[in-house]
């Protein structure tokens, strides 16, 4: 048998994948209305049909976040031993025995699928071209990858790594290859941002804006000078979606979009996100008219956001005032300025890192088991250079730090959605602090958080706050321990229990110092929990509408699945 093409590999990646979120998720009852079955080759899971017909899933156990996950890119029909391996054969099968009202969710994923897989296949073409491009701009060693210019290299390795729990995270609803080469970050591109003069009136604006702010006239906009103000425009957002949102704000005629291109930027792993190619501390959020993790994840950027994100960070810089151990070793990026017209298309946050970053490797963690331009992941590299080539050691201070704080904030009544993508390690020689920045969308406990820090805040989404630990504890689990712990000791392969270990001995002992009625609440939920909240990313976010999922946030909808931390769960 001839070995498999890239294109067959790509395929049969992402379908392995789909099928192991789908029995996650439960989608149609793959795990509550399937059988186990032994056969041959390993265990299946039998999920009989309505025409006496069944649908055979091989499975092996798993741990993180189900008790399985798909063996083999496949579905076996059992009435004429079909075997199902292309993924419209396998959604489809699927669809059949969803409510019909749900059938158009599936259709849906199943173009999610296509737009991955031809994404995936484009990385695996390019990959080489890529990594050596970086390789010339930075180092051949990516622990040398330093300061925020190197952190947008980073960014790239991880742009081409799967999302822990997102199957299709590599899509992006509508662009075509052309599009991603030349504005993904994956691709490590650079180019100038458009910009549309706006009437002063129609703008709210927070904080000072940085100097390099062109003026109307400095665009060639001269009969704009002195009433409005420029707003950068993602280049992709030019065009039909840019003129639905000036006539929807009614700005169409008073608000001027320039011809001239303006400021070279690097695209962050957000993608949305840009940096100033001239100073790449400084990110210019934008927003884009397509979606990434799910069809109804957009990413535009609704004004209340901005005011949340701000709100945020004034929350987590007065909690990590008031620990003294937390002021030099807990750093936050600056999202105070930002400006919006009302509308979700035209908006803008001015993100400022901060000061002292040149020198030190300033790494997201969703980079770390990204493969490094020889292969090897990127966090071996930084163990080596680091801690002496152990990667254990790194990971073990990392999660002391981590658990710390997070626990701190639990005190609080706070929980951040501060994932892979959102929190930096800052690693200098004999020194790792972390850099936490997007602090819009946390959950807070207001009865808690106000018997310490009154606020008041200002957060403008109401699903922020509450007056019960359960939304906070959900949150915490799915995003510090799922993402930010749990992933890199399943990601790791042949460390997986000692990996597990540390993550729950790090955990107990900041659990521990917590103490209290807090540490009472993460022993029991978190610690010694039967089972945990999982996302349930793929039903909220495509596969069911609102009002059939009941997601009032598609980020925080969740289903359960096994406590690996529990000493007895999770193979080796």
């Amino acid at each position: 048998m001839s070995a498999p093409t890239t294109t067959d590999t790509c395929e049969a990646e992402l379908l392995t994948r789909v099928l192991s979120a789908l029995l996650r998720e439960d989608v149609v009852g793959l795990r509550t209305r399937s059988t186990l079955v032994r056969r041959g080759d390993g265990d299946w899971l039998r999920r009989a049909t309505p025409d006496a017909d069944a649908l055979l899933l091989p499975v092996a156990p798993d741990g993180f976040q189900c008790e399985y996950a798909a063996r083999r890119p496949l579905l076996l029909r059992e009435s004429d031993g079909v075997e199902l391996s292309a993924y419209p054969d396998v959604l489809g099968a699927l669809r059949a025995l969803a409510a019909p009202v749900d059938r158009d969710g599936f259709d849906a994923f199943a173009e999610e699928c296509r737009q991955t897989l031809a994404t995936m296949r484009l990385h695996a073409a390019t990959r080489a071209e890529v990594t050596g491009r970086l390789t010339a701009l930075h180092h051949a060693d990516p622990a040398r990858w330093t300061g925020p210019a190197g952190s947008l290299a980073y960014d790239t390795l991880a742009a081409r790594l799967d999302h822990p729990v997102y199957p299709t995270a590599r899509g992006r609803a509508g662009l075509t290859d052309g599009q991603l080469r030349a504005y993904a970050p994956e691709f490590h591109p650079r180019f100038a941002l458009r910009w549309l003069a706006v009437p002063r009136e129609a703008v709210t604006l927070a904080g000072r804006l940085p100097d390099f702010w062109p003026t109307p006239a400095a665009l060639g906009l001269p009969e704009a000078e002195g009433t409005h103000l420029a707003l950068p425009v993602h280049p992709l957002t030019v065009g039909a979606p840019l003129d639905e949102a000036l006539a929807a704000t009614g700005l169409t005629g008073s608000a001027l979009l320039a011809e001239r291109a303006y400021l070279e930027v690097v695209p962050t792993l957000s993608m949305r996100t840009v940096a100033v190619a001239a100073d790449p501390s400084v990110h210019l959020k934008l927003p884009l008219a397509t979606a990434t993790l799910g069809l109804r994840n957009k990413r535009s950027i609704k004004p209340g956001t901005l005011v949340d994100g701000a709100a945020g960070q004034r929350l987590l810089q007065a909690a990590a005032g008031r620990e003294p151990r937390f002021r030099a070793m807990i750093l936050h990026a600056d999202e105070s300025t930002y400006a919006h017209a009302g509308h979700e298309l035209l908006a803008v946050l001015c993100r400022r890192h901060p000061a002292g970053l040149d020198g030190a490797a300033v790494v997201p963690l969703a980079a770390l088991l990204a493969p490094a331009p020889d292969g090897r992941p990127v966090l071996g590299h930084l163990a080596d250079r680091y801690y002496g080539g152990d990667p254990l050691a790194l990971l073990d201070a990392f999660l002391t730090l981590l658990f710390d704080w997070q626990t701190t904030l639990f005190g609080l009544g706070v929980a951040l959605e501060s994932h892979q993508q959102n929190v930096s390690l800052v690693l200098r020689p004999g020194s790792l602090r972390l850099l936490f920045k997007d602090n819009d969308g946390p959950r807070i406990n207001t009865r808690r958080l106000a018997a310490v820090l009154p606020g008041p805040w200002g957060f403008d989404d109401a699903r922020t706050c509450t007056t019960e630990d359960g939304p906070v504890t959900d949150l915490f689990t799915t995003i510090t321990v799922h993402l930010c712990a749990g992933a890199y000791a399943f990601g790791l392969g042949g460390r997986r229990r000692a990996l597990l270990d540390l993550v729950r001995a790090r955990l107990t002992e900041a659990v521990d110092r917590l103490g209290g009625d807090a540490g009472a609440v993460l022993r029991a939920r978190v610690l010694n929990a039967p089972r945990l909240p999982v996302k349930a990313m793929v039903s909220a976010g495509t596969l069911l509408s609102k009002e059939r999922s009941g997601a009032a946030d598609v980020n925080k909808h969740y289903t359960t699945g096994p406590n690996y931390l529990l000493r007895n769960e999770g193979p080796a």
